[in-house]
């Protein structure tokens, strides 16, 4: 490398792109955001100048560089890549280049991999960047502590290990990106969005619920003020972890360049003590994923479900209908009771029939029984092999739920191993929904778990586990001789990672679902070894509405579960029409999770039109491209998916509250192609909604009767005038391309 602009790496993919200056001693990232096309070495030598800025009074006597691991040593004065110690010494890392390497990925994007070392704390580090064809940027870190003997003078005893306290993955943002948009929630309530303006100083969310939580950040978004669904600069970032996590945007007044002046990052939230890296031995970091979009929040969403629709392991077959027997039977597990609802299933259309908790040893309430992993003889004397191939013989597939990391003290496996129970020598504390956790990181628990399940799957052929995780982790500690307790939660992720790869790897047709008391274990580090994700425990359908629509900005539809519940919901007590939550459970990976023994003949034949319609609409709804439509306030939401190829789209307009304005006016149909003629019509198989209005806008008669022929440009760029509906109310619209010309 001769010049600045041969030791300058540019990763390009989706248009978008990184570009990193291989500097001494450390790399400096150029820029990210928007592909720059292919830049010369004169191009590439100007962005290098460029990114200089200003010496400021009473500063650094050189200009400020922020580089791709930021420390004191730079003069950075914000949040640093690494803090650590060695016995309390070792304490100002002075990391320096040492090699570099990259490479280009088939389909597109690459790969550039930064070795540094660090001679104060005596640490290798392997900083590795992966641009993925979908434009998702993948950041991950190996530390790795040197021999003894090696360290630093500055530290006091060579041999000492290296105690890391927090290691952040940091990325750096223009002066522009000045609003941030993450989310918080509670049960039942999960992935409500939250925005304020990005003042200077630090944003910080630190998530120490042992998983991401119920009030996960999700995907903290940076953008430009007022950006919205289909408009504006977003950068965004989402940490692939399933256990405490710590999200960062900052701004310092001095910036950290000269088009850099906010920071976006974050990593694994480590407890004090939790890593200690003795001579050779490693820690490896999440990966946390960055993603840019010149086009809203739909244009990042849309990258995130690229990069999981690429995967080898991404669910390839149609999404199965799914009836869940919770919401049916609850824990009242009756042989023939289960048998008539397996017949009303198939008679519906499902495809795959789910038994819930309540079918293990001392299961009669949520009491007992965790931990015991056998079928309870006293409810199931031959077993669930009667219920299993029952449901096998009417078509459906079978699964189950368990909740493999948790354990009631009323159970045979606490009295006989209380030492497996995750918490600290000097007692546990107090139980949440009257269980505690299992220390999954014990090999014999371990071990016990991966058997109990495995033999669960192989005798009863079951082919989906809905796995399950309700409590948050305090206290999480191993328990040590003599009281030597040691923080414990990350060693519990890895084990669980750990048993589900292992558990399908003896079952390589097995799906998994990630349930956490609803929605508080969804990250893509679960999301690597599952196939579905349980968005909320709250099947109502005017939550949903917004559940679903927040859960989408990360996770493409077919991998989140969406039920039809029964009226009133289980967990908001609303009445509600079956037209709106069939409508609301249609964009997801339907279900239906109520008792249908109870159904009226005319609810069944409603259930049997929906499931057909989702058999007939599911290929476009989980391949399709999630669109949003920007609308003034909350009463309403417009939604959909249109096909890769905009010859196809499924919408939903819903109302969910009254509003000041009597019409909506026209609403843009987002992404169709404006000059694409297509035809429009009403799906009404499921009942139409309520009308708040004495007739219908001329355009919504027509189409009740048959398709509409319309121009594209009339859809995406005039807009629908919209009727208004009674609230808790949706209207299903469904769009073709046409055979005739649109011009």
């Amino acid at each position: 490398m001769t010049s600045n602009s041969a030791r300058i790496v540019t990763l390009r993919a989706a248009g978008t792109a990184l570009v990193v200056e291989l500097g001494e001693p450390l790399p400096r990232v150029l820029h990210w955001g928007a592909d720059l096309g292919e830049l010369s070495d004169d191009g590439l030598a100007a962005l290098s100048l460029t990114a200089e800025g200003a010496v400021l009074n009473n500063s650094l006597d050189i200009p400020r560089r922020f580089t791709v691991w930021p420390t004191e040593a730079d003069g950075w004065s914000g949040s640093p890549a690494q803090q650590g110690h060695r016995a309390g010494t070792a304490t100002t890392p002075r990391p320096v280049l040492t090699g570099a390497s990259h490479s280009v990925l088939p389909g597109g994007g690459g790969e550039l991999v930064i070795e540094l070392h660090d001679a104060v704390s005596d640490l290798a580090v392997t900083l590795t960047y992966r641009l993925e064809p979908s434009g998702v940027l993948g950041v991950h870190a190996d530390l790795t502590a040197g021999q003894a003997g090696q360290a630093s003078t500055q530290a006091a005893d060579g041999a000492a290990p290296y105690d890391l306290a927090a290691l952040g993955l940091l990325l750096p943002l223009p002066e522009r990106a000045g609003e941030v948009l993450d989310f918080t929630g509670k049960w039942s309530r999960e992935r409500s969005p939250q925005r304020r303006p990005l003042h200077y100083g630090s944003y910080v969310r630190e998530m120490r619920r042992g998983k991401p939580g119920v009030d996960s950040p999700y995907l903290l978004t940076v953008g430009v003020p007022g950006f919205g669904f289909r408009d504006g600069e977003v950068w965004g970032l989402h940490i692939g972890w399933s256990g405490d996590q710590r999200y960062l945007a900052e701004r310092l007044p001095e910036g950290a360049g000269s088009d850099h002046a906010v920071v976006l990052g974050g990593g694994e939230l480590l407890r004090a003590g939790e890593v200690r890296l003795a001579p050779g031995e490693t820690y490896t970091s999440p990966v946390c994923h960055f993603a840019w979009s010149d086009a809203g929040l739909d244009g990042l969403a849309g990258r995130f479900h690229d990069l999981l629709r690429a995967r080898p392991t991404h669910p390839s077959s149609p999404r199965p209908l799914h009836l869940n027997s919770w919401e049916a039977v609850y824990f009242d597990h009756d042989l023939d009771r289960l048998l008539r609802l397996a017949d009303k299933a198939a008679e519906v259309g499902v495809e795959r029939f789910v038994l819930d908790d309540g079918w293990f040893t001392g299961r009669r309430d949520d009491t007992a029984g965790l931990g015991d992993w056998t079928v309870d003889k006293t409810v199931w004397p031959e077993g669930l092999g009667p219920l299993a191939d029952h449901v096998r013989a009417l078509g459906m597939e079978f699964g189950l739920w368990v909740e493999p990391e948790m354990v009631n003290l009323d159970s045979g496996l606490a009295r006989e191993h209380p030492e497996w129970i995750l918490g600290p020598s000097a007692g546990l504390g107090p139980s949440s929904r009257h269980q505690y956790t299992l220390d999954v990181a014990h090999e014999g628990a371990w071990q016990y778990l991966l058997e109990s399940l495995d033999a669960l799957v192989a005798e009863y052929g079951i082919g989906y586990l809905k796995w399950d995780h309700n409590r948050e982790l305090h206290e999480a500690v191993e328990r040590g001789p003599g009281g030597a307790d040691r923080p414990g939660g990350r060693a519990q992720v890895l084990a669980v990672y750990r048993l589900m790869d292992a558990l399908k790897a003896r079952h390589p047709g097995l799906e998994i679902e990630s349930c956490a008391s609803g929605g508080g274990r969804i990250d893509l580090g679960i999301l690597a070894r599952t196939d579905r994700v349980w968005a909320s425990d709250c099947n109502d359908p005017l939550e949903r509405q917004t559940i679903q629509r927040w859960t989408g900005q990360l996770l493409p539809p077919e991998l989140v579960g969406s039920h039809v519940g029964p009226t009133p919901s289980h967990t908001t007590a609303r009445p509600g029409t079956d037209t709106f939550r069939m409508v609301t459970a249609l964009f997801g990976h339907a279900g239906i999770e109520q008792d249908l023994s109870a159904c009226t003949p005319q609810e069944l034949a409603r259930l049997t039109a929906w499931t057909a319609l989702y058999r007939e609409q599911r290929g476009l709804l989980h391949t399709g491209r999630v669109v949003r439509a920007d609308l003034a306030g909350d009463a309403v939401l417009l939604h959909g998916v249109v096909a890769a190829d905009a010859s196809a789209a499924l919408y939903t307009w819903a109302r969910l509250a009254t509003s000041p304005e009597g019409q909506s006016g026209r609403v843009r149909l987002p992404g169709l192609d404006p000059d694409t003629g297509y035809e429009v019509r009403i799906r009404t198989e499921l009942g139409l909604p309520a009308f708040h209005q004495t007739t219908a806008p001329p355009w919504l008669a027509r189409a009740l009767e048959d398709w509409l022929p319309l121009p594209g440009a009339v859809l995406t760029r005039a807009g629908l005038p919209m009727p208004t509906l009674e609230p808790e109310h949706a209207l299903l619209i469904e769009v073709r391309k046409a055979v005739w010309n649109a011009a």
